[in-house]
């Protein structure tokens, strides 16, 4: 049983006053993909290297199974790492760079061959196996680096941004493969991406970063549908998460241009005046005149299934702008005026001074 625990694991660099990483507690479970996401700078890549001995934790523990980690070499951990840049010896062939690591800890050219072939089978690279690296495409390439990764058997891999270097279309393509593979060989994994839409589509847990801190770790399903604070909300989703701060009134109530909106009980027992009102584009609708917010069409993009139009509220000089989701056979025209309502049975409410969650 492989289980990854970070337990207040901290890492400060020379010379800052913030660490990079600042306590972080996160398990992940036997055989997961467990995917770690954030904005540039929030410390998801210094976490991976962190368990991957690359980076020394200056406080706090990494567990990997029952064995503390923490200090042990990185040569002695049983991971394996799959990185941004491919790192292949252009020199050898794809089936030399497979086994390279095994040939290094020094096992039979017998054991060595019969992994390649195994791990060349499994990600369809055995007619490929004599080929040097520049006569692959990237998705070949990265899935050689995949290859001398699987070969070696380890407890966990880690990955980070694998596919950053790939096309939209190939970046597609792999990634559905990754988490395939992942699944069949049912290794502990830890995925790095910025990415939200891959990390939404591939883990089996998602664990957001910001600033360092660990923001939320759940299902992807439940972070879209139950976010904890107005950062996570904003940031998982694609088109991101429509967030409106709002001064409620005496009556426990607000108003979003001239829409007025009822707060609900949590949000009016936790007192505060200020709430964030978070609507997800496909739960606005066009209604008619005076029954929504009023609000002037900037954009619209037509994307052939889906259609969302980029609006800005009246009356709100142009400060306040929206995204929803509509019809793509009839979307309204650019400059159009509109009118549109939240769904208010999937309405999130956020306290605006901490950002967390406080609708049920």
């Amino acid at each position: 049983m492989t289980t990854v625990t970070f337990e207040k694991a901290t890492r400060l660099y020379d010379g800052t006053t913030r660490p990079a990483v600042n306590a972080l507690d996160l398990e992940i479970h036997d055989g997961e993909f467990l995917v770690l996401v954030g904005p540039s700078g929030c410390g998801k890549s210094t976490s991976l290297r962190m368990l991957a001995g690359l980076e020394p934790v200056n406080d706090g523990h990494i567990r990997i199974g029952d064995r503390d980690v923490t200090d042990v070499d990185p040569s002695d951990r049983d991971i394996a790492m799959v990185f941004q840049t491919y790192a292949l010896y252009p020199h050898m062939t794809v089936g030399a760079n497979m086994g390279f690591a095994l040939k290094i800890a020094g096992v039979t050219k017998e054991e060595i061959a019969a992994r390649v072939a195994d791990a060349a089978k499994i990600l369809d690279l055995t007619d490929y196996l004599d080929r040097k690296p520049k006569a692959l495409s990237g998705g070949q390439r990265q899935r050689v680096a995949m290859g001398r990764a699987i070969v070696r058997s380890p407890q966990v891999f880690c990955m980070d941004e694998p596919l950053s270097n790939l096309d939209a279309k190939l970046r597609v393509a792999t990634r559905t493969q990754i988490a395939s593979l992942q699944r069949r060989l049912g290794v502990t994994t830890l995925y790095v991406t910025h990415d939200q839409v891959e990390a939404m589509t591939m883990g089996d847990r998602v664990a957001v970063l910001k600033d360092g801190l660990l923001q939320q770790v759940a299902s992807p399903r439940e972070m879209y549908d139950r976010p904890g604070n107005a950062f996570v909300a904003g940031f998982i989703g694609s088109p991101a998460m429509n967030l409106f701060e709002l001064q409620v009134t005496g009556e426990g109530a607000t108003h979003l241009g001239n829409f007025v909106l009822q707060l609900p009980r949590e949000a009016v027992a936790a007192g505060t005046g200020g709430v964030t009102l978070g609507v997800r584009p496909e739960d606005l609708r066009l209604v008619a005149e005076h029954e929504g917010i009023p609000a002037t069409v900037e954009l619209v993009e037509e994307l052939g299934s889906d259609a969302f139009v980029h609006a800005s509220v009246r009356g709100s000089d142009g400060a306040q702008l929206l995204v929803a989701r509509v019809d793509p056979k009839s979307p309204p025209k650019k400059g159009q005026d509109v009118s549109l309502a939240p769904t208010t049975d999937h309405l999130h409410w956020f306290n605006t001074s901490s950002g967390m969650r406080i609708s049920a």
